[in-house]
């Protein structure tokens, strides 16, 4: 298994052995986000993991919750925190992943299985894309507040409505949202483009963190107007989830991870 490699041996199998040169890569078409889309769902609903999913995200919201009732004001970052979710989503998936492709093989899954998911995969290379995401998502957030102290700047604990009224009816409001949005967008472009295919190519593929990130930048060269479609589509869908009071991302979250490892088997064939 790759998990019992050496140093040496992965920085080889990175470096040399596994050229991306000899991963084939095809376009993709919009018809087949439809049909990843679809294939997803079909995944959710024979193996439902969104008491699994909730259990990742309801403790973020249980600390901004703690955070108004100690009277913090964090409903500056809750946005941010929100939407930076989505940058970590690769990782968070894995399982999911491992689910599709077990259903694809006709195999079950049962969660006490999750152990042996990350003993497909190299703990080194999916490490490495997990510190990179964290890192991204903590300069999202800096990135965010400053944002925010350059615009609205409001100091100390804000009432949550009065904080929405600011935002929606004045100049610098409307600043902060198309500029946090601007910046949200470089952020979540860059994310998308890296890891698109990278973390289902992990699981499937003796591949190194290099390898992964390079086929994912290769899927979206060959195909970027659909590439940036999906990720409208995740977007959208995460938005919708999140305004169901976090309980819609319990069934979103899970589809699209589903759905994303169709989209790896569509871009990178066996």
């Amino acid at each position: 298994m790759v998990n019992h490699m050496d140093t040496h041996q992965i920085a080889a199998n990175d470096a040399a052995v596994h050229s991306t040169n000899d991963i084939v890569v095809r376009a993709l078409k919009v018809s087949d986000l439809i049909d990843c889309l679809k294939l997803g769902l079909e995944d959710f609903k024979a193996k439902p993991s969104h008491i699994f999913v909730l259990g990742l995200i309801y403790p973020i919201g249980t600390a901004l919750a703690f955070g108004y009732a100690l009277g913090r004001d964090v409903l500056p970052l809750a946005f941010p925190v929100a939407a930076g979710l989505a940058l970590l989503g690769p990782f968070a998936a894995i399982v999911l992943y491992e689910i599709s492709r077990r259903r694809e093989q006709g195999q079950s899954f049962a969660w006490g299985d999750i152990g042996e998911v990350f003993h497909r995969v190299s703990t080194w290379s999916v490490g490495v894309l997990m510190v990179a995401l964290v890192a991204v998502f903590g300069v999202w957030l800096v990135v965010a507040q400053a944002i925010f102290d350059a615009t609205l700047g409001v100091g100390g604990y804000i009432a949550p409505a009065a904080f929405i009224g600011q935002v929606l009816t004045t100049p610098e409001g409307w600043t902060l949202i198309m500029l946090g949005n601007a910046a949200g967008l470089v952020f979540a472009a860059g994310v998308l483009a890296t890891n698109v295919v990278s973390f289902p190519m992990l699981l499937d593929r003796e591949v190194g963190a290099s390898a992964a990130v390079a086929t994912s930048l290769r899927v979206a060269a060959k195909s970027p107007v659909t590439v940036a479609i999906w990720g409208l589509i995740i977007a959208g869908s995460m938005a919708i989830g999140a305004a169901a009071l976090l309980v819609g991302l319990g069934v979103v979250v899970p589809v699209l991870g589903h759905a994303t490892w169709h989209l790896y088997r569509k871009a990178v064939p066996q």
